[in-house]
């Protein structure tokens, strides 16, 4: 068993639940670097401790999904830890894959240029590149903004289920004088967005500074990431964000391609 696993089950001197939860941790580790099943006794003799200490996490486990019992007893990591990794190794095939489309944007706008994702109710900023311009957006790879705030968070948010839309919502903070305040409001402006192919944020997060998204799909039709662009509102006005729609949105097209997604599924610009 890699030595990782099992200092970490050595050093727990916390309560029961993060005990247990270091043993779910421990006991996938184990059984993600084995080649075969491993049975209780097998499990209990690798990590140091009784059978009688693993056994409820065991089947706690195999009920969250985490891990499968064979016919024999034992014990097998399922697919839903392959699946995570899945979406963390495509958020960072999604980085290398947009790299051009976000260098030709930013070419073609001379604004910065946003590559972000939904995560805890927030947008997180994949990858950036910055305008050459003297006065330009400011964020950073791995910052946060409030989703219904910001053009990307829009443009995710427009084709998300109910549930997500409810989550980063449910406490509306007012940051500038042009904050939607209600999810009302919030509706409408989303409804927006599925109609003409892309957000667009007129000063709401950070006074002065706007931006324009359109929203990235992938082979499933789901909305996975969100292209856009961000600048002072002295250069972005309403006529300059509407010219440069098509830019944003044909390049959220092309990344959506890249995905496996049919182009002619995602809503056209309409002015």
């Amino acid at each position: 068993m890699p030595q990782n696993g099992k200092a970490l089950l050595e050093a727990n001197t916390g309560n029961e639940l993060s005990g247990s939860l270091l043993k779910g941790f421990a006991i996938l580790e184990l059984l993600a670097h084995r080649d075969e099943p491993l049975g209780v006794t097998e499990i209990a003799r690798h990590l140091g401790i009784p059978k009688s200490g693993i056994h409820r996490v065991l089947q706690v486990m195999c009920g969250a999904g985490w891990l499968k019992q064979t016919e024999h007893g034992l014990y097998d990591c399922s697919l839903k830890l392959w699946e995570l990794g899945q979406r963390i190794a495509d958020r960072i095939d999604l980085r290398r894959i947009a790299a051009a489309l976000m260098r030709d944007l930013a070419q073609r706008t001379q604004e910065t240029v946003h590559l972000s994702v939904l995560d805890n109710n927030e947008v997180l900023y994949l990858d950036k590149l910055d305008s050459s311009q003297a006065i330009r957006a400011y964020t950073r790879v791995g910052g946060r903004a409030p989703a219904y705030c910001v053009a990307t968070g829009r443009a995710m948010l427009a084709y998300a289920d109910a549930a997500t839309v409810a989550a980063a919502t449910h406490h509306m903070e007012t940051f500038t004088a042009l904050t939607v305040k209600s999810r009302r409001a919030l509706d409408k402006e989303l409804a927006r967005v599925r109609h003409q192919g892309y957000a667009i944020n007129r000063g709401e997060w950070r006074g002065g500074v706007r931006g324009l998204a359109a929203p990235v799909f992938d082979s499933r039709g789901d909305v996975v990431a969100a292209i856009g662009i961000a600048g002072p509102g002295e250069r972005l006005t309403d006529t300059t964000m509407q010219s440069m729609a098509p830019m944003v949105v044909g390049a959220a097209r092309s990344l959506s391609g890249e995905l496996g997604y049919a182009p002619h599924l995602i809503a056209p610009v309409r002015d």
